[in-house]
């Protein structure tokens, strides 16, 4: 795969990290090479930078040491801790003969006293967990994560080198335990165990610390995830023309359930008409058709049925679609639905499913996945993308939000939206992005309505449909920042303006 510009939203691997490790080291055509030791120089000392920055005023630091890369780098850290005037304890989990390569080096670089785990003295002040690192591959437990938990006991500081000890960096699952941190460094760039829960949430702050790799490593890497930020999509943004006019900003429609079940569809048409779509129009069974004119005024409403749905799409110019929210998954509604995604299919138009076009996609994914157009969006959250692409099987502890939106992406051959407090942006050709700035005000009624609006609005303005699902995710999340304590999902559209502004999207 080529590399995609992510414009330093690249996510790596833990093996992907290795990989920029030796490649640093190796050299290149384009970069000279660059010493283990100076990477772990350098990263040591910025771990404790950022220590001293994050906690200034903490006089005493225990430092435990892993037996491999991540210990040398704590090393390097009490080393430049005690340069800085502070006390620093340090004990290692093996004894320091056993290390290796540039572990024993940096350990032959500290001049004080190394303890056992068991003897390490317990004191009030900071620890830097340097125990284990992004890779991880067994259970944290015995006496490395007694020692953690009993240093952490006491201590107001706790500082997570790469990440903290006991964390998959590219699963983001906790192996047996794991500390919270109030700060975590890490290198380079950011694993994605930095952006998914669990591991998240023991993050603290996180600090990317620059150690001398070269951007250029990531030419022959070519990292496929990314932290959803706005350089991520922000080339595919299009701004509007300003001798264009409303059509060109394009028509989105809107799909209606019937009586008494509209609501959701004049939330997603409030976000798409908010994300800059030109025109948008509620799709409206005829039953519904007087609860929808009671409550739009710039929205326009078509009476549709099955047997019109496609005529009405046409007829109207509409260049992308959102079906479910407030569908209904009955038979007439699955013809509904039906005609609805020939109608996008048969002119390549943009189409938002969610909600309840998920479940009755769900019903006969092989048949409806080859009825979809190439710019389609799904949107399911955990349960419904269970529905659809696990069948009642568990994906396994092991298996990431990343990989599992991967896979729906994939078999789908769609751009597919994993819903969640870490929302997972997938492409079928294996890019994926994570978001991290939606905040817990969003778990309220009609959010994901809105979402799917706000896709569509982008879709209708021409935007591809992953780069439309990663700016409709992030501008979501920052709806509801601005907006503060009190969301309500009628809340998010109307905040859009605020969020373009201070983006600087118009």
């Amino acid at each position: 795969m080529a590399r995609f510009e992510g414009k330093g939203c690249e996510l790596l691997t833990t093996g992907e990290m290795g990989r920029a490790d030796a490649l640093a080291i190796s050299g290149g055509a384009s970069f000279d090479s660059t010493s283990g030791r100076d990477l772990m120089e350098r990263a040591g000392a910025g771990v404790a930078a950022a220590a001293l920055r994050r906690f200034p005023d903490t006089g005493h630091w225990t430092v435990l040491c892993g037996p491999g890369n991540n210990g040398g780098d704590g090393f390097v850290a009490a080393r430049h801790l005690t340069s800085a005037g502070k006390r620093v304890s340090l004990a290692c989990l093996v004894p320091v003969e056993r290390l290796t390569g540039d572990a024993a080096w940096a350990a032959q670089t500290w001049d004080g006293a190394v303890r056992s785990f068991e003897d390490v003295e317990v004191k009030e002040g900071g620890l830097i967990d340097a125990v284990f690192g992004a890779g991880l591959s067994r259970p944290l437990e015995g006496a490395a994560w007694g020692t953690l938990e009993r240093v952490a006991s006491v201590c107001n500081a706790v500082v997570g080198v790469d990440v903290p000890s006991g964390v998959d960096g590219t699963t983001g699952c906790v192996r047996g335990h794991a500390l919270a941190c109030g700060l975590t460094v890490t290198f380079f760039r950011k694993k994605p165990a930095h952006c998914l829960y669990p591991a998240r949430r023991l993050m603290g702050d996180v600090e990317v610390i620059d150690i001398g790799i070269p951007d250029a490593v990531l030419d022959e890497i070519a990292p496929a995830a990314f932290e959803n930020l706005m350089p991520l999509w922000r080339d595919g943004w299009r701004m509007p023309d300003p001798a264009g006019h409303k059509y060109r900003r394009g028509h989105a429609g809107v799909v209606s359930g019937g009586f008494g079940r509209s609501g959701a569809a004049r939330l997603a048409a409030r976000g798409a008409l908010r994300a800059g779509a030109g025109l948008v129009s509620v799709l409206s069974p005829g039953d519904a058709m007087a609860e929808n004119a009671a409550q739009l005024t710039a929205i326009m409403i078509k009476p549709v049925g099955a047997d019109s749905v496609g005529d009405a799409i046409r007829e109207n110019r509409i260049n992308a679609v959102v079906a479910g929210p407030g569908l209904g998954t009955g038979k007439d509604q699955a013809r509904l639905l039906e005609r609805a995604c020939a109608a996008a299919k048969r002119s390549d138009l943009g189409l938002v499913l969610d909600a309840d076009a998920l479940t009755l996609i769900g019903r006969d994914t092989d048949h409806w996945f080859a009825r979809l157009p190439k710019r389609t969006v799904l949107t399911p959250h955990d349960g419904e993308f269970a529905r659809l692409f696990e069948k009642g099987e568990s994906a396994g502890e092991a298996v990431s939000r990343l990989e599992r939106a991967r896979h729906g992406a994939a078999t789908s051959g769609r751009v597919l939206v994993l819903k969640g407090p870490d929302t997972v942006i997938a492409a079928p050709d294996g890019r994926a992005a994570i978001n991290t700035n939606a905040p817990p005000t969003l778990a309220t009624a009609g959010s994901g309505d809105v979402l799917a609006g706000i896709a569509a609005g982008l879709l209708a303005r021409g935007m591809d449909a992953f780069d439309a699902a990663c700016a409709a995710v992030y501008l979501h999340g920052a709806a509801a920042q601005a907006f503060g304590p009190g969301l309500i999902a009628e809340d998010l559209p109307e905040m859009l303006p605020d969020v373009y502004a201070y983006c600087d999207l118009y």
